[in-house]
């Protein structure tokens, strides 16, 4: 290759890197854009009448059920509630609500899944997300979870209309704030029903043994009581002749008149 040649090969270069940084910063330029719109108008008033619907759709119930959730009590930064909340009602609609195959219910909930999974590029990972600070356990009716997922969907929609980037939010210290996870929150008046099942398997055979102790104590005394008073009764019947009360009434029969 001649030095000409050499030389005549470095304009191309010379432009080209020019140009394809150009190319790059307009591409992701656009990138950037279609995210953005894409974030803010993830969310539907569509999948806001699919939550309600199921809401509707529940058979009121005193029946509870158990579920890792936020507790909104200790991690005060709303934003970082939301992005904390988000991860934890994507595991709920995949693993706790299970509705019967190819039904409105069940379409429904297929529905969620896939808006979850299309959430999940608007939302930033922080280190102690994958952890369970910040969560309890809470006992509520299906109704009220479904009440709490639809509450996550709207204040999230709310969010990112406002802010595409919003949940790029560094929320470690936040979650660092949390106490300790593993303390249950149940309402107030209730117990865990585990414990007050076991209560109730110990309790009432310790019962019905005391009764049945009791009630054998005074059947013995009575059974004991009655064999006394029998023993008495036969003596004073089977008295002898020559008992001294015999031998009194042959002394007044005795006298002379």
């Amino acid at each position: 290759m001649t030095a000409r040649g050499a030389a005549g090969r470095c304009p191309s270069s010379t432009w080209l890197g020019p140009r394809l940084l150009l190319v790059c910063l307009l591409v992701s330029r656009s990138i950037a854009k279609e995210v953005s719109e894409h974030c803010s108008h993830m969310i539907g008033n569509g999948h806001l009448q699919v939550l309600q619907q199921l809401i509707d759709s529940q058979m009121e119930t005193s029946c509870q059920i158990a579920f890792e959730f936020v507790d909104q009590e200790q991690l005060g930064d709303h934003v970082c509630y939301l992005k904390k909340a988000f991860f934890l009602v994507k595991e709920i609609i995949e693993d706790t609500m299970r509705f019967k195959d190819n039904t409105p219910n069940a379409n429904a909930t297929e529905r969620l899944q896939e808006l979850s999974m299309r959430l999940k590029s608007c939302f930033t990972m922080d280190y102690e997300e994958q952890n369970k600070a910040c969560v309890r356990t809470f006992r509520e009716t299906p109704l009220q979870l479904l009440e709490k997922i639809k509450n996550v969907f709207n204040e999230t929609k709310n969010l990112l209309e406002k802010d595409w980037n919003i949940f790029s939010k560094n929320c470690n210290n936040s979650f660092a704030k949390c106490s300790s996870p593993g303390h249950e929150n149940l309402p107030r008046g209730s117990s865990d029903p585990h414990i007050s099942g076991f209560v109730f398997h110990l309790v009432v055979p310790g019962i019905v043994l005391v009764l049945l102790a009791v009630g054998g104590l005074l059947f013995y005394r009575w059974k004991r009581r009655s064999h006394r008073e029998s023993q008495t009764l036969d003596s004073s019947v089977g008295q002898p002749e020559g008992s001294p009360l015999t031998q009194d009434e042959d002394r007044q029969v005795e006298l002379p008149v």
